[in-house]
């Protein structure tokens, strides 16, 4: 079964904080521990999950690495699912529990003062979006890599307010009904226990300021929209399908927020000439009778150019010859793939009376003809 996005699996956003991943982490190990859920193998499966997320997440190297390709760029790296005790994961992150599954409620642990740090947004104002754009990529660029520059258009930050979104300076101001936190608690008591409910705060629309007046350029978002370059680097390797991620490069937030993403999609564009197969690259090279019998040394095309190619006298039709490294560069590795070259037999359908007379003549030679 194929994984999921561990940012889906963790439930945040691609430009989420360590704190953030840390805290959703937290949060689903808690629900599926299965001290909490006995005997239960799907919540036991979602523990692993959520530990092999933030295990990828919570490590800047491991994380870049699967933001630029995927589950593709963690080769080799560490499947908690063939773990056979999921206390073997947990004791991996116990740090960031604080003794949750010790001593003390978790449920107290969960509507005390740890529920207010988990509401509140990273600084004020709202982030901004992802952008996504398709990269369409020739075999010779994927071959080796390539850098590309293209014009975008976005949300960029509203320079007269600084991103504010106030008027000439003004100061942007906390807001009064949520205190800053951009949502509003509200406790109930009952005969089964207390209960809180959080809810967006109507009077700033959960951003955690106000701006009494706004600025006339942005009109009081922050931002505008405008066009920018960016430079793309595509490593060599991609394959059509995967993605990078360029942090930061998306829409500016509003009033401040931090900006989204752009998620660059690779897109291989059809070769006329070769076939890919992995990082190794299909040729079709067609042989005269005559040649493919004697043998002889020819020329073929390649991702960098041509080169000299000896066939062997007798080779036949079907058959693979392998030109190394001459194929598509590993991703995150050394080395690349080969050139593979399929040899056919060219068989004309036109030819003149004489060249009918000398095929008859050949045909009956008893080397030439098929042995019975």
């Amino acid at each position: 079964m194929d994984k999921r996005d561990y940012y889906e699996v963790l439930g945040v956003g691609k430009s989420a904080t360590q704190d953030e991943i840390k805290k959703a982490y937290r949060k689903l190990a808690m629900q599926f521990h299965p001290d909490r859920n006995p005997d239960n193998k799907e919540a036991e499966e979602k523990f692993k999950e959520a530990a092999e997320a933030y295990e990828v997440l919570s490590n800047d190297e491991k994380r870049s690495k699967y933001d630029r390709f995927g589950h593709a760029g963690l080769r080799g790296g560490q499947d908690f699912h063939g773990w056979s005790n999921v206390n073997d994961i947990f004791s991996q992150f116990s740090d960031i529990f604080g003794g949750a599954f010790g001593g003390g409620s978790i449920f107290e642990d969960f509507f005390g003062g740890g529920a207010q740090s988990r509401g509140r947004r990273r600084g004020n104002g709202t982030p901004g979006s992802d952008l996504k754009l398709t990269l369409k990529l020739t075999l010779e660029e994927i071959a080796a890599g390539t850098t590309k520059k293209i014009k975008i258009k976005k949300y960029t930050k509203c320079e007269d307010c600084n991103g504010t979104g106030a008027k000439g300076g003004d100061s942007v101001k906390t807001c009064s009904v949520c205190g800053g936190s951009g949502e509003v608690r509200q406790v109930s008591r009952s005969v089964f226990g207390q209960f809180v409910n959080i809810s967006t705060c109507s009077n700033c629309d959960g951003e955690g300021t106000v701006v009494d007046h706004p600025c006339k350029t942005c009109m009081g978002d922050g931002r505008i929209q405008g066009e920018t370059t960016i430079k793309i680097n595509a490593p060599a390797g991609v394959t059509d399908g995967s993605y990078m991620t360029l942090r930061g490069e998306g829409n500016a937030g509003k009033r401040g927020g931090y900006a989204g993403n752009i998620i660059v999609v690779f897109e291989e564009i059809p070769h006329n000439l070769f076939l890919r197969d992995g990082d190794n690259i299909i040729y079709e090279l067609f042989l005269s009778y005559p040649e493919a019998v004697l043998g002889c040394e020819v020329e073929v095309p390649t991702l960098n150019g041509k080169a000299k190619l000896k066939i062997d006298p007798g080779t036949e039709a079907g058959k693979y010859l392998k030109m190394r490294e001459k194929g598509i560069q590993h991703l995150n590795r050394h080395g690349a793939g080969d050139q593979l070259v399929k040899i056919n037999i060219h068989v004309p359908k036109k030819i003149s009376s004489k060249e009918k007379d000398l095929l008859k003549e050949l045909g009956e030679l008893p080397n030439i003809k098929v042995p019975s």
